[in-house]
């Protein structure tokens, strides 16, 4: 069989055994180790390379970013700090039209930025944001539409699970791979609140709502007690790695330390919420140990089948143009993210392309940012949109739909769409920051 066709195989394989409800890591390894045993008629060899990967990916010392930055969202999400800064954000945006929407994208980019999970930030925005929405009048579709598309920014603004992922795969720092989303987020979610004037404006039926005159205005030390410890996480964590005083991993403890005497102080923590993080940290950490060990055998199998070089070979060789490789890449995800989670996209796809992207001079880094937007955009298109899914789960609202979820995000999926080709034709909007 050509490298081509043996990489076809795998891919369908590893879908069709994900799809039968086998662990994604499992359908990874499984298949990369069998076909490197039948590519070579070799038990040994693959158990070999299956020792490696296992090696290489338990003894990486930026891997420890990962338990840190886990355990200072969830710290951070059981403190309350999203709700916190929800009610600020609701404040400032009341008499806008679509404003409570508004303030939902505002303070997800916020919690994102100290959490890095879009199911967190899905989670606690549907029960904080959506019965708020609904109270006033807002069209449900748009109520859950806003949540689901702005918790992807927890993928995008660091730190972020997937941006980690991606920098195992791609070998790439950690924390350049952090400074590069920063940008990216912020377009986003300005996009999104752009968007979300236009709906307000020019379709009124979709976004519903009513402008609330009788709240009441915080005081400034009420705004100051619930936004600065957030804003005082994030200048730690991206202010130490911007000024290069912390590495990622540093950045990561000293995060974690400082949520945990947040919480403290706030006395939102007891030693059963504690005992819990813990746990939830080390079960997140170890099913992401298990998919970059996996990612790293497959990696080496396609490496072995040759299918990055005849891939290459195949594009150059037909004058592929950089837009050609591009939307091709774009379009590849987009179907993926039908099927797929975030992860396994990464894991599949980069290993693919990251050999084309070296040999065209692509920066590795920008190149990570346009492949996370857009396996992003995955988490909100049918049938597998995972943010769709826990809103629906989350919510427990028999007048919304799963349909009326995904039909909601769908204009906040178009939007990530044309912030992505914008990223792409100005690589200096990810670059600028390193």
């Amino acid at each position: 069989m050509t490298p081509i066709e043996i990489g076809l195989i795998s891919v369908v394989a590893i879908v069709f055994l994900i799809y039968s409800g086998v662990y994604i890591p499992i359908a990874l390894g499984m298949v990369s180790f069998v076909s490197i045993w039948l590519m070579r008629d070799n038990f040994t060899l693959a158990l070999n390379l299956l020792k490696i990967a296992v090696g290489d990916s338990a003894m990486e010392y930026s891997f420890a970013t990962i338990p840190l930055f886990t355990f200072m969202g969830l710290i951070v999400s059981k403190a309350g700090l999203g709700r916190d800064i929800y009610e600020v954000m609701t404040m400032r945006f009341r008499k806008v039209k679509g404003g409570i929407g508004m303030a939902t994208v505002g303070a997800n980019a916020v919690f994102a930025a100290v959490t890095g999970s879009s199911i967190a930030s899905a989670s606690v925005f549907t029960k904080v944001s959506v019965p708020q929405m609904m109270a006033q009048d807002y069209n449900p579709r748009f109520a859950v539409g806003v949540v689901a598309g702005s918790s992807v920014l927890g993928m995008i603004i660091p730190p972020s699970a997937m941006l980690i992922i991606y920098s195992f795969v791609a070998e790439q720092s950690v924390g350049d791979m952090f400074l590069a989303g920063v940008i990216p987020g912020i377009m986003l979610a300005i996009a999104y609140v752009a968007a979300i004037w236009f709906m307000g404006r020019y379709t009124p039926g979709f976004v519903g709502g009513r402008v609330v005159q009788d709240t009441e205005w915080m005081s400034p030390r009420e705004v100051a007690s619930k936004t600065l410890p957030t804003l005082g996480l994030i200048v730690i964590v991206l202010g130490g790695i911007y000024t290069g005083w912390l590495t990622a991993v540093e950045a990561g403890a000293a995060g974690a330390l400082v949520a945990l005497v947040i919480a403290a102080i706030r006395k939102s923590m007891t030693l059963k919420t504690f005992w819990e993080a813990l746990l939830e940290t080390g079960h997140i950490t170890a099913a992401i140990l298990f998919l970059i060990t996996a990612a790293s055998i497959y990696s080496r199998m396609l490496g072995l089948a040759g299918l990055p070089n005849q891939l290459q070979d195949l594009l150059v060789g037909n004058d592929a143009s950089f837009w050609r490789i591009m939307i091709l890449y774009v379009l590849l995800m987009l179907f993926l993210g039908t099927l797929l989670d975030t992860a396994s996209i990464i894991l599949i796809v980069v290993p693919l392309f990251l050999p084309l992207a070296e040999s065209l001079d692509m920066s590795l880094i920008w190149f990570g940012i346009i492949t996370v937007v857009g396996a992003e955009i995955g988490l909100l298109t049918p049938p597998l949109g995972i943010s769709c899914f826990v809103i629906k789960s989350t919510i427990n609202d028999d007048r919304i739909s799963l349909k009326d979820v995904f039909m909601g995000a769908l204009p906040f999926a178009f939007v990530m769409l044309i912030i992505l080709f914008i990223l792409i034709e100005f690589p200096i909007l990810s670059l600028a920051l390193i």
